[in-house]
């Protein structure tokens, strides 16, 4: 199947890859930091602005609308407030473990953006473990978490980081699992070449693995509907309750970074990534990359969070039966069906996938407005 084979001519078009560049190695690393770190700092702002008059509309409210022309330089105001802000440090708390929470939560979510292509050759460095690389260093942050919650000398915030590590590890298996099915189809691991192989999105060969990487990373980015970590109605604020000014700022920013990251991994592995007719490869990458976050907090404004114990079950009972059947699929159709045309698979993944949404609805009762798991 044509599909399956990585697209070496699209690589083929590609400029001299960053290693081959002049000045050597330490002028492309330095250069592709500082764009990382422009991308990442200035994408987050735009991302809160975004958000924040998306939901005002959703909500029939204005959002943002004094600090600058359409309320723009709100983040920047936000910003200047948390660094004016005292530090507080309890004063029973570890107070180096709890400087050091937020930086260990933060840095591995920048790491992530080394292997992410913005186009054909523009990233810091092609892994040929690219996608294990990314699953490896994101799941880092975690540790951030729970360094948060121990440090803190506070039964609220250790309780609040221990639910977010248990969270986070039940939604890990159906998240790699998601991935595998990715991997299978384009029998590679690098970044480059899971874009290079699209040329059609694996979002309509991999609709299932879609749903469930998409569900799951929602999960591991503690967004709503599983938001519950830091939801006003319990544990105050989660793990960092103890926390303020410049420290209770990068524990924000990871959160919105990790939603960047997110955005810019499914829009590699489902969507194309930078591949699109007409436009430059960067402002397709663009593109995919905010309609995905458009669509994060589009679910933000219209879904209720779930309870504790539904948001466990969810992962053990619904997600991780749904990947191992979404690879098992996915290995049929790469093993039995290997000549037949790629819009064939299409119409079968998206035959399971109705029968799916049919059977599961009944069975965890989503039509009738709980999850009854």
């Amino acid at each position: 199947m044509a599909i399956y084979s990585p697209g070496l001519s699209v690589l083929s078009q590609n400029a001299a890859l960053p290693p081959d560049w002049p000045g050597g190695y330490w002028l492309h690393w330095l250069v592709f930091v500082v764009i990382i770190m422009t991308f990442v700092l200035a994408s987050i702002m735009g991302f809160i602005y975004f958000e924040r008059r998306g939901i005002g509309r959703f909500q029939v409210r204005l959002g943002p609308n004094r600090t600058g022309p359409f309320g723009i330089l709100q983040p920047v105001a936000d910003a200047i407030k948390v660094l004016l802000k005292e530090d507080i440090v309890p004063a029973k708390g570890d107070r180096i473990v709890h400087w050091l929470a937020p930086v260990v939560a933060f840095v591995p979510v920048l790491l992530i953006f080394a292997v992410v292509p913005f186009g054909g050759g523009a990233l810091l460095a092609d892994l040929n473990i690219g996608i294990l690389y990314v699953v490896a260093v994101s799941s880092v942050t975690v540790v951030g978490v729970f360094m948060a919650g121990w440090a803190s000398n506070n039964k609220y915030s250790l309780l609040g980081a221990m639910r977010d590590v248990a969270q986070v590890v039940s939604y890990e298996i159906p998240l790699l699992l998601s991935i595998v099915g990715v991997v299978l189809l384009t029998g590679s691991l690098s970044m480059i070449k899971i874009v290079a192989a699209q040329d059609l999105p694996f979002i309509l060969l991999q609709p299932l693995g879609f749903l469930i990487f998409f569900m799951a990373a929602l999960a591991e980015i503690n967004r709503t509907p599983f938001d519950l970590l830091e939801a006003e109605s319990e544990i105050v604020a989660g793990f960092h309750t103890e926390y303020s000014g410049m420290k209770f700022a990068m524990f924000y920013l990871v959160e919105y970074a990790e939603v960047l990251a997110i955005s810019a991994i499914i829009t590699t592995l489902f969507l194309g990534g930078w591949r699109g007719p007409l436009l430059p490869p960067f402002v397709w990458f663009l593109i995919k990359v905010f309609g995905v976050f458009f669509f994060i907090f589009w679910i933000r404004s219209t879904i209720p969070r779930l309870r504790i114990d539904q948001v466990m079950a969810f992962a053990w009972k619904a997600l991780l039966p749904l990947a191992l059947l979404n690879l098992v699929v996915t290995g049929i159709e790469i093993v039995a069906l290997p000549a037949i045309s790629p819009w064939v698979i299409i119409l079968i993944n998206l035959g399971v996938l109705a029968v799916l949404v049919v059977v599961w609805s009944r069975f965890f009762k989503l039509g009738g407005g709980r999850v009854a798991v």
